[in-house]
């Protein structure tokens, strides 16, 4: 298990046809070897997976790596209480979190946005 930061940028939607470098997240992480995120690693080191969100024209948003029930991630941010207001991570389980894989949110305002992890870089082992 290693710690790791991943930044992941908007991929190609209807919205961005060429996708952009100006909006999408950057977290930190725990995971295994095959890249994926490790649940008992964020148990161990949960006051360290942060994210931080950022949206060209939107305030930046800063909040942590949430474990749902059935094993869900999200992000939930600290300027919001409400668990309505969380980002979750479409099969983030599933996902390795490798540079040139894509991901999915569903993000708060319920829309699923599709996302390439840009990088991927260790924190500490």
């Amino acid at each position: 298990m290693r710690i790791s930061k991943i930044r992941l940028e908007l991929a190609r939607d209807p919205d961005f046809p060429a996708g952009s470098s100006r909006h999408g997240y950057e977290f930190t992480a725990p995971l295994n070897d095959e890249g994926r995120i490790d649940p008992d690693g964020w148990k161990a080191h949960r006051s360290q997976c942060r994210v931080y969100r950022f949206w060209e024209g939107e305030d930046d948003a800063v909040g942590h790596l949430t474990r749902k029930p059935g094993g869900r991630w999200a992000f939930h941010y600290d300027i919001h209480g409400d668990e309505d207001d969380d980002e979750t991570g479409y099969r983030f389980s599933d996902h390795a979190f490798v540079p040139g894989e894509y991901v999915s949110i569903m993000e708060h305002d319920d829309v699923l946005r599709t996302f390439r992890v840009v990088s991927v870089v260790p924190v500490r082992s």
